[in-house]
């Protein structure tokens, strides 16, 4: 092909060169200072996977809540009973208990979800003071009410119904338990539903639906065999304290059915908002996003996401690379506190780094669901133990967006990328 031939090529591709990569799209600002000082938010729950410090966050808000003059009780199902120690209380147990903030406009009241002793207070709550000594003292049941899977999480969903209906605090702030998955709290209702509803336990209580001997004539062949096929599996007694359980329990699976549902409802009412909390890492993140698509599947009201943990650099003046590159330079010129200078830069350069990191991966999260307001939070310097930590974690939540060290919006880790 001859030189002119080629030309017209050449100069198509000088001018067209490649666009390049738009930046990510800006997270809209969470406010929840307005959202907690909004007397029409009533229930407030903190949700995300494990260990990203969903309690430390719902105790801060709390906190921030009371001192704005709302009467708030925070709920927690936190095993670790960190909650306790940092609002200054000796213990929490399941009724709620008042925090002495000094100076705070309003209340705050703090409880740990005690999960049998829920499920006792429902039991007795709901049948004849007979029938509830029955089931109170049945072996299946206290397993039951201490270990089946799901029994916190709604546990958790019926305490709140208690709390929202006594209409004695203004704003509830919800702690949800320490799942394998975010998604438990919302799943509980109906997987307590489906338990009752399950063919095993309505095989068990057919002869007491039935009615009495005449019942178990209508029923009792196809039940003995039944009956002795499980006896084998599960074991005689073991199989006698389930029937007998479930017998006693039969008049208050309709109730059971009405509160999760109603519980449920309360959840997507106008006045209750999720936050979802998560750490700058994939796992975290890749949780948080299953929630808030689970969120919006099931029309929940979303406030928005907290980036917990996050490490601002004291400086985005100074890119990691050229710090790298000073420290090198002050260590070839040499002298007094060359190295001290030196090791101070590439701490910046690491900090630097791991910051460039977590704005990626909430870069990634924002272009997933650009329409979630992201608010970004420093890790602390250790372990919230106080209230005076829990106050700096406050401001952290709640304060104006703009007003960092660095001048970066709290809705980011590192400045955006000018486009």
């Amino acid at each position: 092909m001859s030189e002119a031939a080629e030309q017209p090529a050449v100069e198509r591709h000088h001018r067209h060169p490649r666009p390049a990569a738009p930046p990510p799209p800006e997270a809209l600002p969470l406010d929840l200072a307005e959202l907690i000082a909004d007397p029409d938010t009533r229930i407030v729950v903190c949700c995300g996977a494990g260990g990203v410090g969903k309690t430390t966050t719902s105790a801060a808000l709390a906190l921030a809540a009371a001192e704005a003059g709302r009467t708030v009780v925070v709920l927690t199902i936190d095993p670790a009973r960190r909650l306790a120690q940092s609002l200054g209380l000796v213990e929490l147990d399941n009724e709620p208990r008042r925090v002495d903030v000094p100076g705070a406009k309003g209340e705050l009241h703090a409880m740990m979800l005690d999960m049998k002793r829920t499920f006792d207070d429902i039991v007795c709550a709901h049948s004849t003071p007979e029938r509830a000594e029955q089931i109170l003292a049945n072996p299946f049941y206290q397993a039951l009410s201490s270990s089946f899977a799901g029994t916190q999480e709604y546990m958790a969903m019926e305490k709140l119904g208690q709390l929202r209906a006594t209409e004695q605090w203004d704003l509830i702030v919800v702690d949800t338990p320490p799942s394998r998955s975010a998604l438990d709290f919302l799943d509980a209702p109906n997987r307590m539903s489906r338990f009752l509803d399950g063919t095993m336990i309505r095989l068990l209580t057919a002869p007491a639906r039935a009615g009495g001997r005449a019942g178990m004539r209508l029923v009792g062949a196809g039940f003995l065999v039944f009956s002795r096929i499980i006896s084998k599996v599960l074991g005689g007694q073991l199989l006698r304290d389930i029937s007998a359980f479930v017998s006693a329990l039969d008049t208050m699976f309709g109730g059971f059915r009405e509160r999760a549902t109603a519980t449920y409802e309360l959840l997507r009412r106008p006045g209750t908002w999720f936050v979802v909390v998560a750490t700058p890492e994939p796992d975290a993140l890749r949780e948080a996003s299953y929630f808030v698509d689970r969120l919006s599947v099931e029309q929940m009201p979303l406030a928005g996401l907290v980036l917990n943990r996050t490490h601002p650099p004291a400086t985005t003046g100074l890119t990691a690379t050229r710090a790298d590159a000073a420290a090198e330079e002050v260590l070839e010129a040499g002298g007094e506190g060359a190295e001290l200078a030196a090791g101070a830069l590439r701490v910046h350069a690491d900090r630097m780094g791991t910051a460039a990191r977590e704005q990626r991966l909430a870069d990634r999260f924002t272009s997933a669901h650009p329409q979630v307001a992201v608010r970004a939070v420093p890790a602390a310097a250790g372990d919230v133990h106080d209230l005076d930590g829990l106050r700096v974690m406050a401001d952290a939540l709640t304060g104006p967006d703009d007003d960092t060290p660095t001048g970066v919006p709290r809705t980011r880790v590192l400045p955006a990328r000018r486009r």
